[in-house]
């Protein structure tokens, strides 16, 4: 049976988990990490990073480093929280072609879910190197509160990483899963999951029969630990600007310099009082002067800094457990999920607001990746005994005169559904009338997001309001909206599936698949290159070290001399086929390089 690799593609880690017999496991990158920094830079010669080397090398290369990219995905070029993005981030951010958000690195321009891509490609590798065989199925985990479209972007990235994306699932959801997963329990859970980038909470039952049923969720999609750094980053740059009169923001080498110190500060005082932010060298004034930045900053101040954060969570909690219809005390267990969880502010927020301690049964980190793994194998497993009922994290329906938003299927309606409606006409004589799908919580429909559109036509002329609509929406298991308008009297119907948008075309996804599986193939190539080349390098230093007593040893007899030219020849071909890169002939000379070694050994040890 195939493989299904769950995937956790956060904003600031992803992690890629398998579910191995009963077991699931998190699968640790090449350095031992089981997260990888969520990054992606562009080097000087033209050459991809994607996880720790690109963050290693950020501070030096900023402008052409990417890092919570996901806040962008699946969002329109002017939407607020791109506005936001621009202003802030130490990379270039464009529009794109239509109307999306496109990243400029080096001399290229690359879309949002092309960057996302990278880094599920590199989940992609770092499972095949575990499990020693090709991955193409996965599931992939979003926030909760992401629209269609986001959703769809994240698919995007995942057929351009070369995966198929058989579901999509809800961060929370993939954490409850794992949570509950193997273990016979009737619980109603609250999971609070906050990331890097996106916060959600979910409320869902947990039946002992093995299904995990959604009540409710909600969030921000754009509230994370990103901003718990940036509160840090303004504290900072306010201190020095009011000391040397110099925004720091105007040099993007010292802000992701700040950004690096702000991220370990935070980590830090989770775990003590205070902590020393010493930034040496931080930028040079006019006349060659080199300033220093230096501040402590305690945890107290941390969160007087980041206190109106903190309180948003737990309104969104509230909203929450409103929408759900339950109290406080009909939560069994609380869940946290995301780094940002480890802040004791946040954990005694939440521990106060449910009225309870959090369960300490999950890894805050790895628990989303281990729930899609579960959920990867029981798509696949005709056996496995598990049944998720998601819901919709927001509201459907249509424009209606007068630029209001009618909703006909509500937020946190269990999926699959169905749901009709008879709308009017609003005009004599209207013999079309155009739908608009949209997707939100707004009365007001241009607050929503538009996604899709179609006009039903050849309705009988008639004064406004005879004519009757029925307007059926339906949505699937994979969150697919398809919606249906018919004309009551004259049987006249239209319907379209609406496929939410990433901002790419179909040929533009094609193109950028290709490249990526190029990208692959020469990773592939350079691996087994630098495989080669270790395994020369280290025989041609063993052999160098015994040349000397070899050639004492055996200088006197024609044979031995012969010997010693012979495996001089082999070194020196070796080196040159090091030099020319050709994987090939240095893998050939390995085996060259090996005997020469064990009869150099023989020779030496006969002597001794």
């Amino acid at each position: 049976m195939e493989r299904v690799i769950g995937i956790d593609l956060g904003t600031t880690n992803s992690c890629v988990g398998i579910l191995e017999g009963d077991t699931p496991t998190v699968i640790p990158n090449r350095g031992g990490y089981k997260t990888t920094p969520s990054m992606v830079a562009v080097t000087e010669a033209g050459k991809r990073l994607v996880g720790h080397i690109a963050k290693r090398q950020a501070i030096t290369n900023a402008e052409n480093t990417v890092y919570a990219q996901k806040r962008l995905i699946g969002r329109k070029w002017n939407s607020p929280q791109v506005k936001n993005s621009v202003m802030t981030s130490s990379y270039t951010i464009v529009e794109g072609p239509h109307s999306d958000v496109r990243i400029e690195l080096r001399d290229k321009t690359f879309s949002v879910p092309e960057i996302s891509s990278m880094i599920l490609q590199e989940m992609k590798i770092v499972a095949e190197d575990y499990l020693s065989e090709t991955v193409s199925k996965a599931v992939v985990t979003v926030p909760a509160y992401f629209n269609d479209n986001q959703r769809q972007a994240t698919k995007d990235a995942g057929a351009i990483a070369g995966l198929d994306v058989i579901r999509i699932i809800n961060e929370p959801t993939a954490a409850a899963l794992a949570y509950g997963f193997g273990k016979s329990m009737d619980q109603t859970v609250a999971v609070y999951d906050l990331g890097g980038g996106t916060f959600d909470v979910s409320v869902l039952e947990i039946g002992s029969h093995g299904v995990f049923k959604v009540i409710a969720t909600t969030g921000d999609t754009f509230l994370g630990g990103e901003d718990f750094d940036a509160r840090v980053i303004d504290w900072l740059v306010q201190g020095f600007s009011e000391e040397h009169d110099i925004d720091l923001r105007k040099d993007r080498m010292a802000l992701q310099r700040l950004r690096d110190a702000a991220e370990k500060a935070k980590c830090e005082l989770s775990s003590v009082k205070e902590t020393e932010i010493n930034l040496p060298f931080i930028i040079s004034t006019g006349r060659n002067e080199a300033l220093h930045l230096q501040r402590a900053l305690s945890r107290d101040m941390l969160e007087t800094l980041t206190e109106d954060l903190c309180q948003r969570t737990i309104d969104i909690c509230k909203q929450a457990l409103d929408d759900a219809k339950l109290d406080r005390d009909e939560i069994d267990e609380v869940i946290l999920v995301g780094g940002m969880t480890r802040m004791p502010a946040i954990q005694k927020a939440v521990s106060d607001f449910f009225g309870r301690e959090a369960s300490k049964g999950v890894h805050p980190d790895e628990v989303v990746a281990l729930g899609a793994a579960i959920q990867g194998a029981a798509l696949v497993e005709e056996q496995q005994e598990m049944i998720l009922l998601d819901v919709t994290p927001h509201a459907l329906g249509i424009m209606t005169f007068g630029s209001y938003f009618e909703e006909l299927i509500p937020q946190n309606t269990t999926v699959p559904t169905s749901r009709t409606k008879v709308f009017t006409t609003s005009r004599d004589n209207q013999t079309a009338v155009k739908i608009l799908v949209m997707q939100g919580e707004s009365k007001q429909a241009d607050e929503n997001e538009l996604l899709g559109e179609f006009i039903l036509t050849g309705l009988r002329r008639a004064p406004k309001g005879e004519v009757e609509i029925e307007v059926t929406f339906e949505i699937n298991t994979d969150g697919i909206v398809s919606v249906h308008a018919k004309d009551l009297e004259t049987g006249q119907e239209q319907s379209i599936q609406v496929t939410a948008t990433s901002g790419l075309t179909q040929d533009e996804i094609k193109a950028m698949a290709e490249e990526a599986k190029d990208y692959l193939v020469e990773r592939r190539t350079d691996e087994k290159f630098e495989q080669a080349k270790q395994e020369a390098e280290t025989l041609i230093a063993e052999i160098e070290r015994l040349f000397p007593d070899v050639e004492r040893i055996v200088a006197s007899s024609d044979f031995g001399k012969d010997a010693i030219g012979k495996a001089r020849s082999v070194v020196d071909k070796a080196r040159s086929a090091i030099e020319r890169k050709d994987t090939e002939e240095v893998q050939e000379h390995v085996e060259g390089l090996a005997r020469t070694q064990r009869m150099f050994k023989g020779v030496v040890s006969r002597a001794q």
